[in-house]
């Protein structure tokens, strides 16, 4: 297809080369080539087997690359186009870049010490200054962080703070195995801590997809008392009392299941949090899905891998292949719907759980192939993470066994 001078184009490669220079030098070329313009801004995405050579990364990219604002990070596996494939690499040596020409577009890159933010109770500007990005311009931030730090969590919430309903997708760095090295590269410089990110304002647009891979299962529970993320007394939605503890009320409904999902429960059961406070009835959709952590035996009560309030709707969930398969199918054609005369797509990352992939479907590039599937071939690059980070309702959270999209396309030109 040809590209009219000045329009946007993003482009996405991916090499097999097991020598980091000549796997730089066959992206960069070959991305530069399919581009035809001085890139705006790019993302690359390398795996661990180079993990001894990630210092040199951005050396060689700046001398290849020397004006163009460029993040990346490590990761277990590495998601990427060749020709007109996208290949998710798992195990194997990959480089994935992305350089994207949008003429209309400004970009802030940053670096974050996520141990040390402003406070969240302070001004919005402490945190809009951290990042340099000017919040009158709606940017849209793609993030990527390390495995280590504590604070990731509170940045996507001051992010939020400062941001309010700008789109922030990304993934944490991952190696591949437990307590490895990672990389976080950011305009010429590698870091091992903290996170790295782009502020894109102007003429582009990123919608997000977040595919949590879930079903709820049984009626919606009302929290009446808790502590933290301690689940002390809940009752059915429609009921005002109940004379059971909260891990009873499971133990119900866990027993009311079929034999297949009683099975499945042993290993997959999450805990859905609603996000949509007025909402009278909760679809998959509406859930921030967070793992159950533990029970006490004695008292009853449930432990959520996040705060809840009382008040807070929850209802369980169980994952496995063919939900998490159903879920983004369901996604996707609701996006496809969605997107009905808007700009065509340009480009798309994909960020997902290291517990996807070919050990979830038992066959390769499953994600990526209904995703291509719904919407078309769109170039598209990303990683296999170690937590995902992405949208639920109106806020940013940080994400496990999940597939985080965005798609990229120009603004909607009104006349």
């Amino acid at each position: 297809m040809d590209f009219a001078p000045n329009a946007s184009k993003w482009v996405s490669t991916l090499s097999h080369k097991a020598s980091l220079e000549a796997a730089l030098q066959e992206v960069v070329s070959q991305g530069l080539k399919q581009l035809d313009a001085e890139p705006t801004f790019g993302f690359i995405y390398i795996s661990s087997a180079f993990t001894s050579e990630y210092s040199r990364v951005m050396p060689l990219i700046g001398e290849m690359l020397p004006q163009v604002p460029l993040i990346g990070c490590s990761g277990g596996g590495i998601i990427g186009t060749k020709g007109r494939e996208i290949q998710e690499v798992e195990d194997e040596v990959a480089i994935s870049l992305v350089l994207a020409y949008f003429p209309e577009v400004k970009v802030q890159p940053f670096h974050v010490d996520t141990d040390r933010l402003p406070d969240l109770d302070g001004s919005p500007g402490a945190w809009s200054r951290l990042i340099g990005a000017d919040p009158a311009e709606s940017p849209c931030f793609v993030l990527l962080s390390d495995p280590f730090s504590r604070g990731i969590k509170d940045f996507l919430a001051g992010l939020d703070y400062a941001y309010p309903g700008t789109p922030k997708i990304g993934g944490v760095a991952s190696s591949g195995i437990v307590n490895g090295s990672v990389g976080l590269f950011c305009h010429r410089r590698m870091y091992r801590e903290g996170t790295v990110g782009l502020a894109l304002s102007g003429n582009l647009e990123m919608e997000t997809i977040v595919a949590q891979g879930c079903r709820p299962i049984g009626n919606a529970f009302r929290v009446v008392e808790s502590e933290r993320n301690i689940v002390i007394k809940m009752v059915p939605e429609d009921e005002n009392r109940s004379r059971l503890s909260p891990l009873e009320q499971l133990q119900e409904l866990v027993q009311s299941l079929d034999e297949d999902d009683k099975l499945l429960a042993q290993t997959s059961l999450f805990v859905g949090v609603a996000q949509t406070e007025f909402k009278l009835s909760l679809e998959a959709g509406d859930f921030l899905v967070r793992n159950l952590m533990g029970y006490d035996p004695k008292e009853g009560a449930l432990a959520i891998g996040d705060r809840i309030r009382p008040g807070q709707r929850l209802q369980f969930h169980l994952r496995d292949a063919a939900t998490s398969e159903e879920d983004l199918k369901t996604l996707l054609s609701l996006h496809q719907m969605q997107s009905t005369g808007k700009p065509k797509a340009l480009g798309a990352l994909m960020f997902a759980c290291l517990g996807r992939g070919e050990s979830l479907y038992e066959e390769k590039n499953f994600d990526s192939q209904m995703f291509t599937s719904a919407l078309g071939l769109i170039p598209m690059a990303g990683f296999f993470c170690s937590g995902e980070i992405g949208p639920v309702g109106e806020n940013t959270y940080l994400h496990g066994f999940t597939s985080v999209f965005g798609i990229f396309r120009t603004k909607q030109v009104v006349p």
